[in-house]
């Protein structure tokens, strides 16, 4: 059978559309790493397990390979530029950033629609990509406020209030 194409497998998991978080570690000297992704999933209830998946070739995979814990910031509609700045940003993408420190040392984003702190439970390499599992040790969420969303390759808003 030959080979699926890039470009249309790109344009068809475009048309799934995704919640935007920001995943986040701190690297060997202490300092705040992070990047956008959409690729996050709820994998199982008990224990409570989530992936992320990154991509071997960014910059930003060789700490999140190197640590023992990570967080994830949901992203509200209104943080687009969070975003883009922690999927395009060069250098120091937390500055400027209001963001804490959690229970397990990860940086969360203050203000987030909801954080996760995660223990790394495994890694799994996956063709280009390493996906990460974590185990939820702490989890927070805002009462008001809707997600920013990623469809078609563009941002969107939901129609309905939660």
């Amino acid at each position: 059978m030959p080979m699926l194409d890039p470009t249309r497998f790109r344009k068809v998991c475009g048309l799934f559309a995704t919640g935007v978080a920001v995943a986040t570690v701190r690297d060997a000297s202490g300092t705040p790493q992070g990047l956008t992704v959409n690729s996050f999933v709820s994998v199982s209830l008990e224990p409570p397990i989530i992936l992320i998946s990154i991509d071997r070739a960014t910059s930003i995979h060789d700490p999140f390979l190197k640590a023992n814990a990570f967080g994830i910031s949901v992203l509200k509609e209104e943080d687009r530029w969070l975003s883009d700045r922690f999927a395009y940003g060069a250098g120091d993408r937390f500055e400027g950033v209001a963001w804490r420190k959690g229970t397990l040392d990860v940086p969360l984003i203050d203000d987030a629609l909801a954080t996760l702190e995660c223990s790394l439970d495994r890694r799994i390499e996956a063709g280009d990509h390493t996906l990460f599992l974590g185990e939820v040790r702490a989890a927070e969420s805002l009462e008001e406020g809707l997600p920013l969303v990623y469809f078609g390759s563009a941002y969107q808003r939901l129609l309905t209030k939660r």
